[in-house]
């Protein structure tokens, strides 16, 4: 008797990379984020400006309600530096939070961003936090293909996608070209 796939959880698995424990956003990071994201420079390739903390707040609020869509999956995630002598991968405690990484993940596909404060750039936060989602969401979500928008004169974020493993497409959207890749699951041990 064919069965259908549960559809992944509303709320997303936290995952751990070798510098970094990402945790599923709550509107509790709402204050510390918003001192993270409060260069305007970040926003120069994007658009927007500084977010205050009770729009952030709400924001966050209303990406951990879900998607309207059942469909559809809002996975977001804080990224906070493990502190030196934090051992054991995914612990509470540790150091700052300095961006996050986020995924809508709609069946085998999932659309990717990531961004980190300028403070903590230059240091392959975002390239260890891309190329660690890319991994836990082919093992924790079920997906094979990712995409990712990118500003043609944003070569840091193509360096980022590049390294986690998306190449550049000729499709583009909103002035920004569509990077992809396929992705497969780790094998069973």
């Amino acid at each position: 008797m064919p069965t259908t796939a549960a559809p992944p959880p509303i709320t997303p698995p936290r995952f751990a990379t070798a510098r970094l424990d990402a945790l599923p956003l709550e509107p509790a990071y709402a204050e510390e984020m918003a001192a993270v994201l409060a260069d305007p420079a970040l926003y120069g390739f994007t658009g927007g400006e500084p977010p205050a903390p009770a729009a952030l707040r709400v924001r966050y609020e209303r990406q951990c309600a879900g998607s309207p869509d059942p469909g559809e999956r809002w996975w977001n995630w804080v990224l906070r530096v493990r502190a030196a002598g934090d051992g054991e991968a995914g612990g509470e405690a540790g150091g700052e939070l300095v961006g996050y990484v986020q995924a809508t993940v709609r069946g085998s596909r999932a659309e990717i961003a990531w961004v980190v404060g300028t403070p903590w750039q230059g240091r392959g936060y975002a390239s260890e936090a891309a190329r660690g989602l890319a991994a836990h969401l082919a093992s924790a979500g079920g997906v094979r293909e990712l995409a990712a928008h990118i500003h043609p004169d944003h070569a840091a974020s193509a360096a980022v996608a590049l390294a986690a493993g998306l190449g550049p497409t000729g499709e583009w959207e909103d002035g920004e070209r569509r990077w992809a890749a396929s992705v497969t699951p780790p094998p069973v041990p």
